[in-house]
């Protein structure tokens, strides 16, 4: 080979090669799917062209949430997967900040531009930068604070002498090298197969999570609801996606904390059977339920997006009310030794009686999915047609053909009453009895039904001995009384039970 051609081949290969190193920007996302947790988590896919030459290249991902979690990243080139591969990857979010840009400038000259105050014309002074008047906030990350935090004035040496809070608008040159505008993705990516490649990229990023809330409508006789179940969808990962697939999963995702596997709840979620009104389609993936959009959206950075999940009209509904006159402090003293025997416990008595509405979540009542853990919101119209807010509570995940209870309030027209009558010990360390009376007055212009609620709490094994009443059990710690009471009447209920240990 001539020399001169074997030069030109030298330049040539020098010249690929340095084009192989500058680095290669790949293009905006072509494609976007989520899927998104109610733990500040979702799992992102995207679809992006990539230019690549034979050999090793620089690619830099633009656009990537500030919340990654760099070690979740997964890439594949859609165009040749065994001719990709990234060798090295840093996620760079060194963003651009007053703070971070003037230290860049400390020691170095900068320019001040200030008014003649004589001629109303601007000048510039050159000067020494000294001190930002900014300070690294160690904690931010930790604490959720702000990176840099204002500890004063700028400080600058400007003919000679040095001046705090030096007046007139700083003026810097250039934007230093290291810093960048948005979080990028850098890869050392070594390619068998040049030209342009359809790539897959996902990882998963934080501070997106969804939730569901639900608004009843209850009718005038309080038997019949309309009920509608809202996704509502929060983005704080730091950047948008446009044209986005959504998907929402459904059971409990397992992820590992520093301080070892912690299990999260995510919200038990699925659509009806998918028809034209249905907006969310179900499927399986693992053991968890995958609910997709059946069409595509825009989710913008720190937006709150409300998709509807579901609504039925007509929802066969129940007012209940309920008088647990101990409520829930038998808790704290339920099967403890200590306490089974003394007689001055579980003589607290609680006189509201809640008022309640329960509807069954089954497909005659035009529901029949599995609810997802959520506030309920309930309004009934008033005489004049408007609608009033009366009350709210939270729902657990509430599978199909279950019972919902919302605990809406405490009625004002029924009263309960609750009184120890009589506590003795039968065995010493061995037997006690005790004998409760409860009153129920309802003071409402209509009748009544009243569900009374007890808690034998001293000890697990008890007997019913003496009863003015009929009662059921519900559990080992809960009993159960029926009580119907006509305008204005007062019921007793009184009831001895027997602790034997």
């Amino acid at each position: 080979m001539r020399p001169i051609a074997r030069l030109s081949l030298l330049l040539l290969a020098a010249v690929s090669a340095a084009v192989a190193q500058q680095p290669q920007k790949a293009s905006e996302r072509q494609s976007v799917d989520l899927t998104v947790y109610n733990m500040n988590l979702a799992l992102v896919r995207e679809e992006r062209s990539i230019d690549l030459a034979k050999g090793m290249n620089r690619v830099v991902i633009p656009d990537i949430p500030a919340t990654i979690d760099g070690t979740s990243l997964h890439f594949a080139s859609l165009t040749d997967p065994l001719a990709v591969h990234v060798l090295e990857q840093n996620y760079q979010y060194d963003l651009l900040h007053q703070a971070k840009l003037l230290e860049k400038y400390i020691g170095r000259e900068v320019q001040f531009v200030r008014l003649d105050e004589s001629t109303k014309k601007e000048y510039t002074v050159n000067g020494t930068l000294l001190a930002t008047g900014w300070q690294f906030n160690p904690s931010a990350g930790t604490y959720g604070g702000v990176p840099y935090m204002n500890t004063g004035a700028m400080i600058a040496e400007i003919n000679g002498r040095i001046e705090i809070a030096p007046a007139g608008r700083l003026v810097l040159p250039a934007l230093p090298d290291g810093l960048i505008l948005r979080p990028q993705l850098a890869w050392l990516v070594s390619c068998s197969r040049p030209g342009t490649h359809r790539t897959e990229i996902s990882y998963l990023a934080r501070e997106m999570t969804w939730s569901c809330n639900y608004v009843a409508l209850l009718n005038a006789a309080d038997t019949k609801l309309d009920l509608t179940g809202w996704v509502t969808l929060v983005n704080r990962s730091g950047t948008s996606f446009k044209d986005a697939g959504l998907k929402l999963v459904a059971g409990d995702v397992n992820l590992v904390q520093e301080q070892g596997p912690q299990a999260y709840n995510v919200l038990a979620l699925r659509a009806k059977a998918a028809d034209e009104a249905q907006q969310f389609a179900q499927k399986e993936l693992f053991e968890y339920k995958l609910y997709s959009l059946q069409r595509r959206t825009d989710i913008a950075d720190n937006e709150t997006k409300q998709l509807e999940l579901t609504s039925a009209s007509g929802v066969a509904a129940k007012k209940v009310f309920i008088y647990d006159g101990m409520a829930d402090q038998w808790r704290s003293w339920m099967n403890n030794a200590s306490y089974r025997n003394q007689g001055s416990f579980g003589q607290q008595s609680n006189t509201k009686v809640g008022v309640f509405v329960t509807f069954r979540n089954e497909e005659k009542s035009g529901l029949g999915i599995p609810l997802p853990k959520g506030k309920v919101r309930v309004y009934k119209k008033d005489d004049d047609g408007k609608e009033q807010f009366i009350g709210e509570d939270l729902i657990d995940h509430t599978p199909k053909d279950e019972e919902v209870r919302l605990y809406l309030g405490n009625a004002f027209d029924i009263v309960g009453e609750r009184a120890q009558k009589d506590f003795r010990v039968v065995a010493s360390g061995h037997v006690v009895e005790e004998t409760i009376e409860i009153k129920v007055r309802n003071h409402k212009s209509e009748e009544v039904e009243v569900q009374v609620y007890e808690h034998p709490w001293r000890w697990n094994q008890w007997d019913i001995v003496k009863t003015n009443g009929t009662w059921e059990k519900v559990d080992q710690s809960t009993i159960r009384f029926p009580v119907r009471l006509k305008p204005s009447e007062e019921r007793l209920i009184s009831y001895t039970i027997r602790y034997t240990w």
